[in-house]
């Protein structure tokens, strides 16, 4: 059974940089396609960034693009999203999220909660002043 773990969340000022680690202890995340996802306070959980199986290919939410990165590292079994040049409307808490069948190919909806059956408990992001 596949399970998540976010690290990596903190507090940092506007500029700063953060990266988030998505791992998979006891379990794997290769031939998964992995999600980044946040939410801020009163808001909708909205999609950040995703990487394909392979991870030759990424998308990225319009509003953080040239700022964030994700990137894959299968074998140490963790998805990574680093974040440069945070700015206060970032924060918010950080999900990873990933389908529970391997190969399931989901990249071009890859921003849609509901293509994902495991979701990590979060890592809270909070960029001020």
């Amino acid at each position: 059974q596949l399970r998540l773990v976010e690290s990596g969340g903190g507090l940092v000022q506007p500029g700063e940089s953060l990266r988030l680690s998505c791992a998979a202890p006891g379990s794997t995340l290769d031939y998964r396609v992995v999600g980044w996802f946040r939410q801020a306070p009163g808001k909708e959980r909205e999609g950040v960034a995703c990487i394909s199986i392979s991870g030759d290919s990424t998308n990225y939410a319009d509003s953080v693009k040239g700022r964030f990165t994700i990137t894959r590292d299968n074998a140490k079994n963790t998805v990574y999203l680093q974040m440069n040049n945070l700015k206060p409307e970032d924060t918010g808490d950080y999900y990873c999220a990933a389908p529970q069948t391997r190969f399931a190919n989901i990249q071009s909806m890859c921003f849609t909660s509901r293509e994902y059956d495991v979701w990590g408990p979060g890592t809270q992001v909070a960029v001020s002043s």
